[in-house]
C-alpha cells in the first residue's frame, strides 16, 4: 500500500472512531455542544469550511482514480492477455484487488466524512432544540404559575366582592328597616300633629265661645250697673 492510500486508510479508521464516539448513547447532545464550543474550535472555525471542502475534493479524486483503476483492470482486454500468462493473471488480480480496496477505502472515507459533518450539525441542532425546549418548558411553567396566581387572585377578588355585596345587602336591609321605622314614626308624628291641630282648633273654637260669652256677660254687667245708677238717682 502506497503512502497516500495508507494515509487514507488511517483517515478512514479515524473517521470510524470519531463517528462511533459521536454515536455513544450516554453522552448527551448538550455535552457535545459544550465540547464544540471550546476555544480551539472557535479558533479553527474560519479554516473549517476550507478544510472540509478540500478533503471532499481529495477523497473524490482518489475515489475516481480508484474507480478508473478498477475499470482498467476489470476490462476484457487485460483479462484475455492474462489468460495466456499465469504470472500476469495473478499480477492482474492483485492490482484489481488493490484497486477495489482503494475504491472501498476512498468511498467509505468520503461517505463517513459527510456523515461526520452531518452528525455534528445534528448534535448541535438537537442541543439547541433541547435548550429551547427547556426554555419553553420553564416559560410554560412560569405561565402556568402566573395563571394559577391570577386564578387565585380572581378567586380572592370574587370572594371579596361576594363579601362586600353581602355586607352591602345587609346594610341595605338595615337601611330599609330604618326607613320603614322612620316612615312609621313619621306617620305617627303626622297623626300626632293632625290630632294636635284638631285639639288646637277645638280649643280656639272654645276660646272664641268663651270670649263671646265673656263679652255678653260684660255687656250684661254694664247694663246692670247702668240700671243701678239710674235707680240711685231716682231715689235721691
Amino acid at each position: 500500500m502506497t503512502l497516500q492510500w495508507t494515509a487514507v486508510a488511517f483517515f478512514l479508521y479515524a473517521e470510524i472512531a470519531v463517528n462511533l464516539i459521536l454515536c455513544v448513547p450516554f453522552i448527551s447532545a448538550q455535552r457535545w455542544r459544550l465540547v464544540f464550543n471550546w476555544r480551539i474550535w472557535k479558533w479553527l472555525s474560519p479554516y473549517w469550511n476550507k478544510c472540509f471542502f478540500t478533503m471532499i475534493m481529495v477523497l473524490m479524486v482518489l475515489f475516481f482514480d480508484a474507480a478508473r483503476e478498477v475499470h482498467k483492470y476489470s476490462s476484457p482486454e487485460p483479462m484475455q492477455e492474462a489468460k495466456v500468462n499465469s504470472n500476469l493473471f495473478d499480477h492482474l488480480h492483485m492490482r484489481l484487488f488493490r484497486a477495489q480496496r482503494n475504491l472501498y477505502i476512498s468511498g467509505f472515507s468520503f461517505f463517513l466524512w459527510l456523515v461526520m459533518q452531518r452528525v455534528i450539525i445534528l448534535l448541535n441542532q438537537v442541543a439547541v432544540s433541547v435548550e429551547n425546549n427547556a426554555g419553553l418548558q420553564a416559560q410554560m411553567e412560569n405561565t402556568a404559575k402566573a395563571a394559577k396566581q391570577h386564578q387565585e387572585h380572581n378567586r380572592v377578588l370574587k370572594q371579596t366582592l361576594y363579601d362586600e355585596e353581602k355586607v352591602i345587602s345587609e346594610k341595605n336591609q338595615q337601611l330599609k328597616l330604618e326607613v320603614e321605622s322612620l316612615s312609621s314614626q313619621l306617620k305617627m308624628a303626622e297623626e300626632a300633629v293632625h290630632k294636635s291641630h284638631t285639639e288646637v282648633e277645638a280649643m280656639n273654637r272654645q276660646a272664641k265661645g268663651l270670649a263671646k260669652e265673656y263679652e255678653r256677660l260684660l255687656s250684661d254687667h254694664h247694663q246692670l250697673q247702668n240700671l243701678e245708677s239710674a235707680e240711685d238717682k231716682k231715689i235721691q
